[in-house]
């Protein structure tokens, strides 16, 4: 099973999108907010990302949404 963390934070839509569609799509996934848990937000900075959603897809960094790689990964179909 491929595991998912997302992190996130408070009023950020590209976070609420994604973590919408892997919900419709029954997918679990991990939620860091680095808004409720500054260790999350040291825990993203160590992988150099700055900017949320921030996603790990089996431990592999994804900086950006990329649906592609998603799709693929989890055997999607958009």
């Amino acid at each position: 099973m491929t595991e998912i963390i997302i992190y996130t934070q408070h009023e950020c839509p590209p976070c609420t999108f994604i973590k919408n569609y892997l919900s419709e799509h029954n997918i679990s996934y991990i939620e860091k907010n680095i808004n409720q848990n500054s260790q999350y937000k040291h825990e993203m900075m160590d992988y150099d990302a700055f900017a949320t959603p921030f996603i790990l897809l089996d431990n592999e960094p994804m900086y950006q949404i990329d649906m592609d790689k998603i799709n693929n990964t989890l055997s999607l179909n958009s």
